[in-house]
């Protein structure tokens, strides 16, 4: 049996080495043009580093790249075009299957498709037109062209990859799919009912899945900070990858180039959100339905994609408040989202609690709104579940209207989680405590989950005894204060078990388009660490 194990495990260990990517990526000045050395990590090369593909492994992929750092002296632009091209070709067959795995989550009527390209070409080039008029003023553009490039290294990136294996490359349109994945979820509802302009102008609309849970919880005596959060989604999308970024950036509006994150092939940002900067802010979010279908009229291709926007914040911000501001302008109306901002600089452990620690910023088609929540926090926990905290987003998205017409189940304070995050809290009190919360499921004994899988802190929407479907809370990242400091977290992908739940598994569900997942989702949490990092 020993001699067994032995070999299991050399063999997983073969495995994971043979998934290990290296490469490094240097500007060729003279032929506008990549140069790129596979197998090598150069510390003295434009951008370097590695993409493990564990993800059958673990749950989870790793991706670090460090870029601008090399002998050389470049450009901004540069430095971010050669990170998105190496993040592009490392994890280019990931972005094929995650692209294939997701066009049918979100496309169900191809009908929607041409209005859906159209809208997503017309923004790229607006945002593309204002960069070049303002970016040599406006630190915001400036650093939106920077984005951008990344995005185009991106797709560079994984056409040569594709180039390689004689295989087609991916589509602009499926680089911009990708990243826009969060904006789509409101997109292209909103862009079906203008199709069919049958919907009168007061029209409320029943929500999808809500989109995460998250807890920031202090504890009594000030002593740590915990922060956690779980994303809620198809399990269509978990192809996960772990990024680990660090860009030097010359230019001196940039908070910081250096992000921790949780994210999927392709994607130039978190969607869960999950972010810890090098800036010494966090930010996680959980997404707000709006029910209120008359506010998508306000939609628009001359705005900025909230992923965009979340970019521009996270490296601009050098605190809540301008986080909220920087995030603020020119509202999509996209991916409506509670945000939450947790300042780090302004919390002293043992001692005190500064205004500004938390800001909480909320969007929806032509709003957003943020407010200073510190003293929620000194008061020990802020909750987040999918449903507005400001009294004027609650009221315009139409979750006052709802739960009128059908309960507390659209209650700021008494839907399920709210009781059940309000019960629990105060059991938290370290990592593993946090983890346990971020994780619980008992719906068939909690009464405030009145038998639903998914009336609780991490839906199981797959164990529904009628129309089950393979979604749900699938993932789980929790960090501390003295963890976040130096941007470790853990993390976990899979529906939770917690309970005895069982493990989830395709078998049940193979109509849907799940190309390279684990069959079975059983993964424990892993360590989160940057390792190429400066000290």
């Amino acid at each position: 049996m020993e001699s067994v194990c032995v070999l299991l495990s050399t063999l997983a260990a073969s495995v994971q080495t043979h998934q290990l990517r290296e490469a490094t990526v240097n500007w060729d000045a003279a032929q506008k043009s990549v140069i790129l050395k596979e197998g090598v990590m150069e510390t003295d090369g434009g951008a370097y580093g590695f993409f493990n593909d564990t993800l059958l492994l673990s749950g989870w992929g790793v991706l670090e790249i460090r870029a601008g750092y090399g002998g050389i002296p470049q450009e901004d632009e540069t430095t971010f075009f050669l990170a998105g091209y190496l993040e592009g070709y490392l994890t280019a067959g990931q972005m094929f299957t995650h692209y294939s795995n997701m066009y049918p989550q979100l496309i169900k009527n191809e009908s929607i498709l041409n209005p859906l390209k159209m809208f997503l070409s017309t923004q790229d080039r607006w945002a593309r037109e204002q960069v070049k008029l303002k970016r040599n003023r406006d630190p915001l553009w400036k650093h939106l062209g920077l984005i951008l490039a990344q995005l185009d290294g991106l797709h560079a990136g994984a056409a040569q990859w594709a180039k390689g294996r004689h295989r087609e490359p991916l589509s602009a349109f499926a680089v911009q799919f990708l990243n826009g994945v969060g904006d789509l979820l409101d997109l292209v509802p909103a862009l079906t009912a203008r199709a069919n302009s049958s919907a009168g102008g007061g029209t409320f609309r029943m929500p999808g899945m809500g989109h995460c849970t998250a807890l920031i919880k202090v504890l009594p005596g000030f002593e740590n900070l915990l922060f956690g959060h779980s994303s809620w989604y198809t399990y269509a999308a978990t192809t996960r990858i772990y990024k680990h970024w660090d860009f030097k950036v010359i230019d001196t509006h940039t908070a910081t180039g250096m992000m921790s994150f949780s994210s999927y092939p392709g994607f130039l940002m978190s969607l869960d959100d999950f972010y810890l900067l090098g800036s010494g802010l966090l930010m996680t979010q959980t997404s707000i339905g709006v029910l209120n279908a008359s506010l998508f009229s306000q939609l628009g291709p001359r705005s900025l994609l909230a992923w965009q926007r979340v970019r521009l914040a996270n490296s601009l911000a050098h605190s809540g408040e301008e986080w909220a501001q920087v995030f603020s302008k020119h509202n999509s109306g996209t991916y409506n989202s509670q945000y939450m901002v947790l300042d780090l600089s302004r919390v002293s452990l043992g001692h005190s609690i500064r205004n500004g620690a938390l800001v909480v910023v909320e969007q929806i088609p032509g709003k957003v709104v943020h407010s200073d929540q510190t003293q929620a926090l000194r008061r020990g926990y802020w909750p987040s579940y999918n449903i507005p905290f400001h009294v004027e987003i609650y009221n315009l998205s139409g979750y006052g209207a709802m739960w009128r017409r059908y309960g507390v189940d659209f209650s700021y304070d008494l839907c399920p989680r709210a009781k059940i995050l309000r019960r629990d809290q105060a059991k938290v009190s370290n990592l593993k405590s946090l983890k346990h919360i971020m994780r619980y499921n008992n719906y068939k004994r909690d009464p405030y989950s009145k038998g639903h899988p998914c009336k609780t802190i991490c839906c199981r929407n797959d164990l529904r005894p009628m129309r089950p479907r393979p979604g749900g809370c699938y993932d789980t990242k929790v960090t501390d204060y003295q963890m976040a400091l130096q941007l470790v977290a853990e993390a976990i992908n899979g529906p939770t078990t917690q309970g005895g739940l069982q493990p989830f598994s395709w078998q049940s569900f193979n109509l849907t388009t799940h190309q390279g997942l684990p069959h079975t989702y059983n993964f424990p949490f892993v360590v989160m660490r940057p390792t190429l990092h400066r000290p």
